[in-house]
């Protein structure tokens, strides 16, 4: 969920007051479910779901699928399969099933996926954003959303059962945006889009997790092939 639909709203005349100072954002492990229902022409409603789990940490974020059983078990066929086709031919990179690490260096952003089981680090040119549907932005992988955008939204009527954390919400032409933003930890606890027509509604759902993790994956790679996304394309 990026934070395209806010700046479009917040163009159209929804920007707020001026908000002081957010806190120093949080380390955080996080549990985030993906829903959306699309209407077609056609009459057929289409609805998706998937989970994914994040670690946000200073200058680094994790982003892991949350894979079923029959997923592993297709997955590790689909490896097997591969190492049976000749050794000329490319083999197939699916960023969806990778682990996405994103880093802020020096103010610059970059992108890789660690592939633990084969052991290799995938570097993504910004050239190839769009084809592993990155959009480049930090705001929007550290926070998911970003907040200085957030912070202009009108503040909701909708009464917030989380303490420290507050609806906000705007409208334009009959497509809506609301965000339970909680303020200390930085973070979208849900996120809520769709129309009043009712042809397509999304919605994100953030959850802390208990404990924070020790392991940092990012940093067991000394040992991974190094690979371009360049290495992959036919």
């Amino acid at each position: 969920m990026k934070s395209t639909l806010i700046a479009v709203l917040l163009a159209a005349g929804f920007a707020g007051a001026t908000h002081a100072a957010a806190p120093a954002p949080a380390d955080l492990d996080l549990s985030i479910t993906y829903y959306s229902r699309v209407l077609t022409p056609e009459g057929v409603t289409r609805e998706s779901r998937y989970e994914e789990t994040m670690l946000r940490r200073p200058g680094h974020v994790w982003v892991e699928r949350v894979l079923a059983p029959a997923a592993h078990a297709h997955e590790g066929h689909n490896k097997k399969v591969a190492l049976k086709v000749a050794q000329h031919e490319h083999k197939h990179f699916n960023p969806v099933v990778i682990p996405r690490h994103v880093m802020l260096e020096k103010n610059t952003v970059r992108v890789e996926y660690i592939d633990a089981h084969d052991k290799v680090v995938v570097s993504i040119p910004k050239s190839e954003y769009d084809n592993v549907n990155f959009d480049g932005s930090w705001e929007n992988s550290f926070y998911l959303l970003d907040p200085k955008l957030v912070a202009a939204m009108p503040l909701s009527k909708q009464v917030s059962k989380v303490a420290g954390a507050r609806w906000r919400e705007a409208e334009k032409n009959g497509v809506f945006q609301r965000v339970l933003w909680d303020e200390q930890k930085q973070i979208p606890l849900i996120i809520e889009s769709g129309d009043r027509a009712n042809t397509f509604y999304r919605r994100v759902d953030v959850k802390q997790q208990a404990g924070l993790s020790r392991a940092q994956p990012w940093t067991n790679v000394q040992n991974y092939a190094q690979r371009e996304y360049s290495d992959y394309l036919d």
